[in-house]
């Protein structure tokens, strides 16, 4: 669990430094940014977009192993699993982040140069393009919805059985405390997976990408600044921590 939210805090540094500094220098002086520049940031984007999807469904694997099968957690989930678990969300995340960069850099773009949203995404982006753009909205709607909700749905399968699990535990105290072991990691798929997939699901129109602005925030900088906080919160060892510290600090 500890090696997979260690890749988790990873790359969620690494997806909001891809947008918020870039973001914050707009707020001060006029932000400008080459089309190369924006491809590259719209690549990296998706690139760690999609390692953080799959990596959340590996981890809620991890709570269905932890809660359904225990006893065989440590041989289930031993050390070459959970390195096979990363490489692989690095490893689709990387093979298919390109599609829509490739495809972006082959679009022509006309005099309107101005993107209306605070980091290069693909539905603002190819909105300046003077050319049809058909083949781009269903390639980004076909990719990363099938990416999305895949994992989402890999994702809810194993919280299903870990919900049979926990109706057949009979002692209250049982259920509160298997339920603690996913409760974070749920918080977290939840605002991740349904900000994601409204945003890409979605039609490409002046609304929606108004929209997605406020979708935006909440999964390049809300989800990854809240996430080391939901989990932490959860934890009883650092739960413990706080009071003893709070308790030194106040007498």
């Amino acid at each position: 669990m500890y090696f997979l939210l260690a890749n988790l805090s990873f790359v969620d540094i690494c997806f909001s430094s891809i947008t918020v500094p870039k973001m914050m220098a707009g707020f001060f002086m006029e932000n400008t940014i080459t089309l190369q520049s924006c491809i590259a940031q719209m690549y990296f984007f998706h690139f760690l977009g999609c390692t953080e999807g799959i990596l959340l469904a590996s981890m809620g694997y991890d709570r269905y192993v932890a809660i359904c099968h225990p006893l065989r957690y440590n041989s289930l989930m031993r050390k070459a699993v959970c390195i096979q678990l990363v490489l692989i969300s690095w490893i689709v995340g990387l093979t298919s982040s390109p599609v829509h960069a490739i495809m972006t850099s082959y679009l022509p773009f006309c005099n309107s140069n101005k993107i209306k949203h605070f980091f290069c995404d693909v539905k603002p982006v190819i909105k300046l393009a003077c050319a049809d753009i058909q083949l781009n909205e269903a390639l980004l709607t076909n990719v990363l919805g099938f990416l999305s909700t895949s994992t989402f749905f890999l994702t809810t399968i194993s919280y299903a059985y870990i919900i049979l699990k926990l109706m057949k535990i009979r002692s209250s105290q049982g259920r509160s405390k298997a339920f603690s072991t996913c409760s974070a990691h749920l918080t977290v798929v939840i605002l991740f997976y349904g900000t994601a997939m409204c945003t890409y699901l979605g039609p490409t129109s002046e609304n929606s990408i108004e929209k997605d602005k406020i979708a935006a925030v909440l999964f390049t900088i809300i989800t990854p600044a809240m996430n080391p906080l939901i989990y932490t919160l959860r934890n009883q060892e650092v739960k413990k921590s706080l009071k003893k510290l709070i308790k030194r600090e106040h007498f």
